[in-house]
């Protein structure tokens, strides 16, 4: 009874250290596009995506280390530091002053985001082995910092600066991550306990990296990458987005962000059970075919395009007699030409559309007076195509992004104990270092391809391509599963003939191996 009860407070210790690191290790996607909107610092878009990357590589590539050191010295010491050694960084970021400054800065509070390394050993050695999926995927619920972060952090800077009358006021935000990091140091030394745990033989470096030889650690880093480190970038990138695709200040695109990565930090214990339930494989297929779908949708960014369409011409020459918006006279035969329906920039920019709407319309380039021979031009077509992106389709279709984001994040661990039981620390750093740096590339990516098309939904079309490859990994890998380890039902699978067809060539008793042939005559 007394162990339960230790074993309660540390899960929630290590929840609540695990949100506030969260919230901390996220704090640039708002605090950098606030400061690029009120045009304190003049950052193009590539360096917005290396602030809001650099933070998510320190915190991936520290992962290993961390869990080495949490392995040695137990999670108790390595948590608590670790939450004080961030606190200075963060503080250190109020005193910056330029892009190279606040770089060097965030690269290391970015070291706040190596606590899920710790925080995973640590809650799993005080619960037995029948309930560790269940407090890990509590313990995953910090994830909901970021969404923390992206609802506070506007309006905690909106009334440091005054409305924006004292800007340089946004120095005490990070003063403010930093001392919550402070307090939250203290209360975890306080109240939690060290467990000794019986780790066996130490093992070196290169014996610990060991699995990386294995192509199935780099696919469930794909796949950790997809749904992790994209969870991360969006739950950042998201609010630039808002703000300059939609014209939404910095606190209601920090509430419209906090849509996507609330549900999809606190769902993660819904996908430990789905998994459990259904098979982390068959939770993968839904989870990356469904952000395809939703992948797809977002990729169609706003237009308002005026392309050539099909024209008026003369079927015999002519003088021109009569030219209005209706019509063409040459000669004695009168040509009708399709008027614009709607005045320029009228009853096009609404809300309630919601389908792209094409408009077709002809305007004459001939006037009265004008000799036109046969085939010549009379009248120019013009298409005009317009699509809204309504925000609210948008924020739906990211809603369900996240979700699907938060399912797959722990499906992905589901993987690891089935395939490397013996290895689940190791191999689980490294799919998680994988999956952090996605949390860093990403946003980098985005910026260079918005700098170099000036499109937002180019980061959709990115995570498509990846998405997809993940897929079609994760399929062909099932395909090779059924034929080496059931040939003879992967071949009735795919074969479209009627089964009596087959009945020859393949015999029932090999297709249910626990019947013998004279069971199935």
């Amino acid at each position: 009874m007394k162990d339960e009860k230790h074993s309660i407070i540390i899960l929630t210790m290590n929840t609540l250290a695990f949100t506030v690191c969260f919230a901390v290790w996220t704090m640039n996607g708002v605090l950098v596009t606030y400061l690029m909107e009120q045009g304190v610092f003049a950052w193009d878009k590539a360096q917005i995506g290396w602030l809001i990357g650099i933070p998510v590589l320190t915190g991936s590539i520290m992962r290993l280390p961390i869990g080495v050191l949490t392995d040695k010295y137990g999670g108790r010491i390595v948590f608590g530091v670790l939450l004080l050694v961030s606190a200075i960084p963060t503080y250190l970021l109020s005193y910056a002053n330029s892009y190279n400054e606040f770089l060097l800065g965030s690269l290391g509070f970015g070291l706040s985001g190596a606590s899920f390394a710790v925080g995973i050993a640590y809650t799993s050695i005080w619960f037995k082995k029948e309930r560790q999926g269940t407090a890990l995927g509590i313990f995953g619920a910090g994830n909901a910092g970021s969404a923390i972060t992206s609802l506070a952090a506007p309006w905690l800077l909106k009334w440091l600066t005054n409305g924006g009358e004292n800007l340089d006021a946004w120095r005490t935000l990070p003063q403010m991550y930093a001392a919550a990091l402070v307090v939250t140091g203290v209360v975890f030394f306080g109240f939690t306990k060290s467990k000794k745990v019986e780790h066996g033989a130490e093992l070196t470096l290169m014996q610990r990296l060991a699995p990386l030889k294995y192509t199935r650690v780099w696919r469930f880093g794909l796949y950790y990458f997809v749904v992790f480190g994209g969870f991360v970038a969006l739950a950042q990138w998201l609010i630039p987005y808002y703000v300059s695709a939609y014209g939404m200040s910095v606190a209601l695109a920090g509430v419209m962000a906090s849509i996507f990565s609330l549900p999809s930090g606190v769902i993660r214990a819904l996908g430990g059970w789905l998994s459990d339930k259904y098979g982390a494989r068959a939770v993968m297929y839904w989870v990356f075919g469904l952000c395809l779908v939703c992948f797809v949708l977002l990729c169609v960014p706003r237009m308002d395009i005026e392309s050539p369409g099909q024209g008026v011409m003369a079927d015999r020459g002519g003088v021109v007699t009569e030219v209005t918006s209706g019509r063409v006279v040459v000669g004695q035969r009168s040509y009708a030409v399709m008027p614009k329906p709607y005045a320029a920039g009228i009853g096009v920019d609404e809300d309630v559309f919601v389908l792209p709407t094409f408009t077709f319309w002809q305007e004459p380039v001939v006037k009265v007076g004008d000799t036109v021979v046969k085939k010549q031009l009379l009248a120019r077509g013009l298409t005009h195509i317009f699509f809204q992106a309504n925000v609210w389709i948008f924020t739906a279709l990211v809603f369900v992004v996240g979700i699907m984001m938060g399912i797959g994040k722990a499906a992905v661990y589901k993987f690891i104990p089935d395939y490397f039981p013996k290895e689940v620390g190791v191999v689980g750093g490294i799919v998680g270092v994988i999956g952090g740096l996605g949390g860093f590339v990403c946003p980098i990516i985005f910026g260079y391809f918005l700098q170099g098309t000036g499109i937002w939904t180019t980061a959709w079309m990115f995570f498509f391509v990846v998405a997809l490859a993940s897929h079609l990994w994760l399929h062909a890998t099932v395909r090779k599963m059924m034929r080496e380890q059931a040939p003879a039902l992967a071949v009735q699978i795919e074969d479209r003939r009627p089964p009596e067809e087959m009945a020859d060539e393949v015999p029932l008793h090999q297709l249910h191996p626990t019947l013998t042939p004279a069971e199935t005559k």
